[in-house]
């Protein structure tokens, strides 16, 4: 019989469960064009797949709040125009260690930065959105920031509405704000490596994973 160590597990999207820089890297480019700003580098902008993006036009681009708060409206604007699941694709393997995590019977929900109905459409598209008993992610106003803890306490409050036993939860994620808003709940982080963390962002995690076997390892077990 296959189960899990966890009695919950919380997902993190981009740079964990899908890859949609091709679709994020040229939408920042060109929010930061309209806005007469010099986009940064391609390998710069990967850092900024992850963190609210609110924060990073505010800390990255220098951009004052309201600027901020225009350049989210815009991006958002834009990703609605193109199709939430355009340029997204999923990490080799992951889907199917959603299914078999549903199939064994663990609850799963989304904790991600990412607005909401973004991470509906991409979870839809690919056929997943049933194998979570929550989707939870940023709320969809421009001028509000949604840190990652703020959306995890969503998502653990979702599952204990849901009927989900969460004394076990686990969060994968790729960045650093991921074990970051873990901590303010005492949840502990299995950090994936093929995602858009640098060197060091894996402080603090409970374990560190190359591969989606090493991932599967961790969260399903035999017997």
């Amino acid at each position: 019989m296959t189960r899990s160590p966890w009695s919950c597990i919380l997902w993190d999207v981009d740079g964990t469960i899908a890859d949609a820089s091709a679709g994020i890297l040229p939408r920042i480019t060109e929010v930061l064009s309209v806005l007469g700003r010099t986009p940064p580098s391609p390998d710069e902008l990967m850092h900024w797949i992850g963190p609210p993006l609110l924060e990073s036009f505010q800390k990255r681009a220098l951009l004052a709040p309201d600027e901020a708060v225009r350049a989210v409206a815009e991006y958002r604007a834009l990703a609605a125009r193109d199709g939430y699941a355009a340029s997204v694709s999923l990490y080799p393997g992951v889907a199917d260690l959603i299914r078999d995590l549903q199939a064994a019977g663990v609850a799963q929900a989304t904790a991600s930065t990412k607005p909401q109905n973004q991470v509906r459409g991409i979870l839809e598209h690919y056929g997943l959105a049933s194998a979570f008993t929550a989707i939870l992610g940023a709320r969809p106003e421009a001028d509000v920031l949604d840190t990652k803890a703020d959306v995890l306490g969503r998502a653990l409050e979702g599952l204990t509405a849901a009927g989900v036993d969460t004394s076990r939860p686990v969060l994968v994620g790729d960045r650093h704000h991921d074990v970051d808003g873990a901590a303010a709940y005492d949840v502990p982080v299995v950090f994936v490596r093929w995602g858009f963390g640098a060197p060091g962002e894996e402080e603090g995690a409970q374990a560190v994973v190359d591969d989606v076997g090493q991932l599967r390892d961790l969260l399903l077990t035999d017997g």
